[in-house]
Formats: C-alpha cells, sequence, structure tokens
C-alpha cells in the first residue's frame, strides 16, 4: 500500500471520526436569534419522530437534535440559531451535564403533544397569548370551546390551555364598564344561546359543567395551563358549585344570601380562603388577583423564576428555563395571585417578594398537572380592550413568552418516577 493511499484512509478515517453528528439549538440571551421559534424547531422535529434532548440549564435551557440536512434547513428557514456538534463534542457536553457537581440535567423528549386551546369561536390568534406564540412559533393546535369539552373531545389532547375565560358565569366582569358596548351585549346573547342549545337554563349551570369536565381531565392525568383571569375564575368556579354566585344582571335572578360562607376551598386546584367580590361594578372576581392591590411602579415591575434542582426536581426546572431569571412584569384582569392564599402544596415558581405576589405557580391534581400564569400579555405591558395586537416579530427572544412554550413542551418529556 502506498503511503499516499495510506495517508487518504487516514485522513478518510480522521474526518468519519470528527464529522458533525448532532445540531445544538443554543438558548442563552446571546447565543439565539430567536427563542420563540427555536421552541417551533424543537416541536417539528419531535413531529417528524426525531429524538431529541431538552438540556436543562445548558445554556439557557438548549436543544440537542439529530445532525440532518431537513433540520439544518429548517432552522435556517425560520431564522433559529443553531450549532453543529461532532459525536465527541456533545458527548463532551452530556458528561458534563451529568456530572453531580453541575445543576443540570438532560431529558428526553419523545413525542409532540397533542394540543388544544379553549377558546370562543372567530377568536384571532393575537386575542390570546399562548396562541398568538403557538401561531408565531408554527407550532399546530386545534382550538375547542364549550360543545367538544362537554363531548369529552380533550380525551384527544394532552395539553390544554384555557383563554381568558370567566368559568363563573359573570361575563369577565365587564358589566361595569362596557354593559351598553356592542361587543358585550352580542357575547352575552351568545353566551346564553350556547348554553341553550346545549340543554343549560343559565350561562353559569353550562360552565360549571365545562368546568367540572376540564377538572376530570386533569385528574385522569391531563396537563392543564392557564393566563389571566381562567386561573382564578376556574378555581372560584370549583368552589362555588351548587351555589349561586351570580347576581341578576349576569343570570336573570339573585345570588345566593352569604354564599361567601358557602365555598368550599377543598375543591380548588391552587387557592384557598379568599374572599369573593360580591359588587357586579367591580372589575374584578375576588382577592385572589393582586391588580387593585398593586404598588409596584412599570419602570421596575418584574418577578424572578425560582431556581430548582434540574436532576431531583427536573418538572419545575422545566418550566423555568429562561435565558434570564428576571421576567419584565405584565398587567391583566388577573395580573397576580396573592401569595398568602396559595395552597401549601403548589409551587410558586416566580413571584415578586417586594409585593407579596406569585406570577406563576404550578401543581398536580390526581395524575395531572396544571399551570397558572398571571397577567394577559407577556410584551403588553397593560393590554386594554381595542388595543393593537402584539407583533412577537419584534420580541423574538420575549423571557415571558418563553415560560408559555416551556408548558407547551413539558408534557413531551419521557415519564419517569420524578420527586416533585
Amino acid at each position: 500500500m502506498s503511503f499516499k493511499t495510506t495517508l487518504y484512509i487516514a485522513f478518510f478515517l480522521l474526518s468519519f471520526s470528527v464529522r458533525a453528528s448532532f445540531v445544538l439549538i443554543p438558548m442563552e440571551a446571546e447565543g439565539q436569534q430567536n427563542h420563540l421559534k427555536a421552541y417551533g424547531i424543537t416541536y417539528w422535529a419531535l413531529d417528524k419522530q426525531y429524538k431529541v434532548s431538552w438540556l436543562l440549564n445548558y445554556r439557557g435551557g438548549s436543544f440537542l437534535l439529530p445532525d440532518t440536512p431537513e433540520i439544518r434547513k429548517e432552522c435556517q428557514i425560520r431564522g433559529v440559531t443553531f450549532e453543529v456538534l461532532s459525536d465527541g463534542t456533545a458527548n463532551g457536553i452530556l458528561d458534563e451535564i451529568s456530572s453531580p457537581s453541575q445543576n443540570m440535567e438532560t431529558v428526553i423528549l419523545e413525542k409532540a403533544p397533542k394540543i388544544a386551546v379553549y377558546t370562543p369561536k372567530g377568536k384571532q390568534p393575537w386575542d390570546d397569548a399562548v396562541t398568538l406564540v403557538l401561531t408565531y412559533a408554527e407550532i399546530p393546535f386545534t382550538p375547542i370551546y364549550d360543545e367538544e369539552v362537554l363531548n369529552d373531545a380533550l380525551l384527544l389532547y394532552d395539553w390544554l390551555h384555557l383563554h381568558h375565560e370567566d368559568f363563573t358565569g359573570q361575563y369577565g366582569k365587564f358589566f361595569g364598564a362596557y354593559r351598553n358596548a356592542p361587543w358585550y351585549i352580542e357575547q352575552k346573547k351568545e353566551a346564553e344561546a350556547l348554553a341553550a342549545k346545549l340543554g343549560f337554563s343559565k350561562v353559569s349551570e353550562e360552565k360549571m359543567a365545562v368546568t367540572n369536565k376540564i377538572r376530570n381531565y386533569v385528574i385522569g392525568g391531563g396537563f392543564m395551563f392557564a393566563m389571566c383571569s381562567a386561573t382564578d375564575s376556574f378555581d372560584i368556579a370549583l368552589s362555588a358549585e351548587g351555589v349561586d354566585i351570580c347576581e341578576p344582571m349576569f343570570d336573570g335572578d339573585a345570588s345566593d344570601a352569604n354564599y361567601q360562607s358557602r365555598i368550599d376551598y377543598t375543591q380548588t386546584f391552587a387557592f384557598k380562603d379568599y374572599i369573593l367580590e360580591r359588587n357586579p361594578m367591580q372589575y374584578e372576581f375576588s382577592d385572589i388577583d393582586m391588580t387593585l392591590k398593586r404598588k409596584v411602579l412599570p419602570d421596575v415591575d418584574y418577578f424572578t423564576l425560582m431556581e430548582y434542582s434540574a436532576k431531583w426536581d427536573p418538572i419545575p426546572t422545566m418550566l423555568c428555563q429562561n435565558h434570564t431569571q428576571l421576567v419584565k412584569g405584565f398587567m391583566g384582569q388577573t395580573t397576580a395571585f396573592d401569595s398568602n392564599l396559595i395552597k401549601s402544596n403548589v409551587l410558586i415558581m416566580g413571584e415578586n417578594k417586594q409585593n407579596g405576589e406569585a406570577r406563576y405557580i404550578h401543581g398536580t391534581k390526581g395524575k395531572g398537572m396544571f399551570t397558572y400564569y398571571g397577567g394577559h400579555d407577556p410584551e403588553d405591558y397593560q393590554h386594554r380592550v381595542g388595543d393593537a395586537h402584539t407583533v412577537l416579530d419584534l420580541h423574538p427572544n420575549s423571557p415571558g413568552y418563553r415560560l408559555i412554550l416551556n408548558n407547551v413542551l413539558f408534557p413531551a418529556a419521557r415519564k419517569k418516577k420524578l420527586k416533585t
């Protein structure tokens, strides 16, 4: 064998040994040009049956995918930063992550979760932060509403988002400010027609039936994510089953006398000991929400994400992956939760201690889990009715929106015995 041939074979073998085998999608602040679309790439890869690893606490919660031409091309098309790694480099990263001295963990993502968004018919994607970011990240979802829920369509899905809904049947407590607005009158008319169609005499009764279906979905093993008024109104509805808490302008008859004393906090997912707001003119459900109690100026309105042990508490670690621990606050009908009114078995994952409020909480119910996230739109500080919608092309690295997408990917994680 000639020296030239030997040299060629040696070069070929060396090239083979260092060839690219993995694509790393970095997620730290400086390393990723579009954090939100990076989640879409990860979902797309799972949907294509590729194996994906979520590298918790490694460079902002990066993703490790196999190196294929179509994955590289998809990243380029969507404007997602990626790095091509050799086998040796990838194994070195995985070894570093597995070290007991590092607060990191590798979580295998197995399948693309089936996503349902509970939202009224005719709503546009920008009406809700979750549908907006799912659309922007190109993650497919199915809109469903009361009729589908009552017909057990939830059994088809791994993940459910609750739109900014009022599950108590009080039409979002918009009566005081908007009772004469055409959109309010039309929405009330549509809700009453739907309740009648589904066999209920009141919207509050129909919403109670929907609430129970969603509760049973979670208890049976589903994952539920809710924002803004869907959080506290859902818990309030659970606690008020069989009790009329609606005033005449909402359901046509008087509320039950002394209904506060009949509230059953044992039925709720997250909250306890709250006092309901009886005034129908007040744009508030209860004292769970901190909107009217806040003493935080907009320019210093931030909340801090908790840090967990990635190896021992992978669930909250996944849900808190971000490129910063300090997230800009934002308001909503339900802006934040009074920390004193949160059950002790519920994790507070994001909080503003100065104001005594929780922004981002998580818990288990039966075999399933739920996450509540206060506020309306992470990139619209004080969203008002009729305001222009957020353009996410202007916020591709939004830490607040990343928290939503952590929850979207969470159900894809390989099931194993967890400490949390």
